[in-house]
């Protein structure tokens, strides 16, 4: 008998009818990697914004972390369901990520001004996930990273429109 305890997670084989699991598995961590370093970017802006802004940003910002730490499970639930392992570090995160941190303290539009650019960013590579998935008739991720670039085109319209002229 196995001891529950010691069982380790590993790849699986799944047999779905997507035909290359590993590329889409591999741009599902990439947008993992992503929505966490934004939920905490935007969750740091959340705490650390001031003036005049504060109440909006603040609020604002808190929807949208929510929202994306709850993404984050969806995510890696979606990886694992394609039989591989989800990241498990926090250094591959940063790695796979393409945001970057800001340098200094930003001030509450130079926050909001980051923030919708990370978003779009976030977008741009949901659209080639979407891509991808359809070419590997995986359209559970496909509707998955349809749904998520809706979340993070609506949050740059909402951040940029806060510090439109």
């Amino acid at each position: 008998m196995t001891d529950p305890l010691k069982v380790v997670a590993t790849q699986e084989t799944v047999d779905t009818g997507v035909r290359n699991r590993k590329p889409v598995a591999k741009a599902l961590g990439d947008v993992l990697a992503d929505t966490y370093r934004l939920t905490f970017k935007t969750h740091a802006y959340h705490w650390n914004v001031a003036g005049p802004l504060f109440y909006a940003v603040h609020n604002l910002t808190e929807e949208q972390y929510e929202d994306m730490f709850a993404a984050a499970d969806e995510i890696a639930e979606r990886i694992r369901a394609l039989g591989h392992l989800a990241p498990m570090k926090f250094a591959a995160l940063m790695e796979d990520s393409a945001l970057s941190d800001v340098d200094g303290n930003p001030n509450a539009g130079e926050m909001v001004a980051e923030l919708a650019a990370d978003h779009e960013t976030v977008a741009h590579r949901l659209h080639a996930l979407i891509e991808l998935a359809e070419t590997h008739k995986d359209g559970v991720t496909a509707d998955l990273a349809t749904a998520r670039s809706a979340f993070h085109e609506k949050a740059a319209w909402m951040l940029r429109a806060l510090i439109a002229e």
